[in-house]
């Protein structure tokens, strides 16, 4: 269960089959639902999929546009088949050029655009409507990193304008960017809230190990008879875990010993959800957690 409210940036996170986009696509009435209701500004896209969907944008995470027309022509085709009026289409097209930097590539065929340009140029004939919610599968996914941060960095300028956005990602760093999160493995949400209230509920002590010979230092880790010790490589450092604080600086003296630096650390999001799926952790509701706000919570899914 969760909702998402007007202006606010709303991350779905969890790895591949976890059940994200049969979510998205639940929230938007391509798939009848089994059980449960969906509500989007009061309608229920499930019994009335074509009215719900004059409020929502809906990028998939292919790339659905038609390669063998321009920036400009996709648009365009977009535009009428939302009914945008000629006037209203020319504003709208001008201000998503300026808005995700396509401007120069107008005449360029979608086929012949880089990775991030493609989703960009998705992203603005989803935009073409203005819709009120904006719905996205994994919108980075293959995208280089330059362009994801400007892809994020547009997506922050939608919310501030107003705009609420629902983004599905399997990058643990993205969920940082977002106001809430919702942590989901095998169709259950292990934990939802802001990123400090999601990191607060490891269940572990965390031990972080950096040095020369990180190899050794884990090998001799798994097998100094330290049972509860939980072993995750992450780039140059070691992270491990222990529901046992006597054991936990058993870790530090022995990474220590063998010429390591090792100190507690605080958990990161990915070290939370690494722990939650992998003791498969359930945390009853969801723990949803909802700011205090005003704002009209256009889409809430149960």
């Amino acid at each position: 269960t969760f909702s998402v409210n007007e202006g606010e940036l709303f991350g779905l996170i969890g790895p591949d089959g976890a059940g994200k986009t049969t979510t998205l696509r639940a929230l938007c009435g391509l798939i009848r639902l089994d059980s449960g209701v969906v509500n989007v500004f009061g309608i229920d896209p499930d019994l009335y999929p074509r009215k719900a969907r004059e409020f929502i944008g809906y990028m998939p995470q292919r790339f659905s546009l038609y390669p063998d027309l321009t920036v400009a022509e996709n648009l365009r085709f977009f535009a009428d088949l939302y009914l945008v009026s000629a006037k209203e289409r020319r504003e709208r097209e001008e201000r998503l050029m300026q808005f995700s930097r396509l401007g120069p590539f107008r005449d360029r065929r979608a086929s012949q655009l880089s990775g991030g340009m493609k989703q960009k140029l998705a992203l603005c004939c989803t935009l073409i409507h203005t819709p009120k919610l904006l719905i996205l599968d994994e919108p980075t996914t293959g995208v280089d990193p330059v362009s994801r941060r400007e892809f994020w960095t547009i997506l922050k300028d939608l919310a501030n304008e107003g705009i609420a956005l629902i983004v599905s990602t399997p990058y643990m760093d993205e969920a940082l960017l977002c106001h809430r999160t919702v942590l989901m493995d095998k169709g259950i949400v292990l934990a939802a809230g802001t990123a400090a209230e999601i990191t607060a509920l490891y269940p572990y002590v965390l031990v972080e190990v950096t040095g020369d010979n990180l190899q050794e230092i884990r090998q001799k880790l798994i097998h100094s008879g330290i049972d509860t010790l939980r072993i995750h490589r992450f780039g140059s450092r070691l992270h491990v875990a222990s529901d046992n604080e006597n054991e936990a600086k058993k870790a530090i003296d022995l990474s220590i010993s063998l010429g390591g630096i090792a100190t507690v650390a605080n958990p990161s999001m990915e070290d939370t959800f690494v722990a939650m799926v992998g003791n498969n952790i359930f945390l009853e509701g969801g723990l949803s957690v909802r700011p205090e706000s005003t704002n009209v919570s256009p889409l809430s899914f149960q």
